[in-house]
């Protein structure tokens, strides 16, 4: 399975150099979680705008988690609480690996210093200096989070006996 969700991410991520999009596209594609207006919504929401806000690849992994985990209704406070779980378990983990949730955070802890990657000049550096392979690792371990989360509730289902730790 991962190494399947790693290929069709390193697709996704070629064809848009666009974390929160690659990694929704990725689980999406392997969940069939029928979120195409979904991925167009995520345009504008690496860093949050490119402004180093919540990374695209919490981003994106955490919307593939609320089409799994939601509530489709409004007043289910009892579905609310529950997709809470596997959300606060993702981000947990993911801050585990990475260190952050946040996108500024996590390039200047990798490349040594912060990017605005906004500006042409910024991103250019942040290419020349590994941003790119750098920022491919962190989206792989979004998607493995999230579809490891995912994977854990569908044992959970099928056997009683197991617990999910969310």
């Amino acid at each position: 399975l991962l190494a399947e969700l790693d290929e069709t991410l390193r697709e996704k991520l070629r064809l848009s150099s666009h974390c929160a999009q690659s990694s929704f596209a990725a689980l999406n594609e392997y969940f069939a979680l029928g979120g195409g207006a979904t991925l167009k919504a995520l345009t504008p929401l690496p860093g949050i705008a490119l402004r180093g806000e919540t990374c695209g690849a919490v981003v994106g992994p955490l919307l593939a988690l609320g089409l799994v985990f939601g509530r489709e209704r409004l007043d289910d406070q009892a579905g609310f609480t529950q997709a809470l779980a596997p959300a606060r378990e993702f981000c947990r983990r993911f801050e585990g690996e990475v260190g952050s949730t946040r996108c500024a955070d996590i390039v200047e802890s990798r490349l040594g210093r912060p990017f605005d990657l906004a500006r042409q000049d910024d991103f250019a550096d942040y290419c020349d200096c590994g941003g790119v392979e750098s920022c491919t690792a962190v989206v792989r371990t979004g998607v493995r989070l999230a579809a490891s989360i995912i994977l854990e509730h569908e044992s959970a289902a099928e056997d009683p006996g197991v617990l999910l730790t969310v």
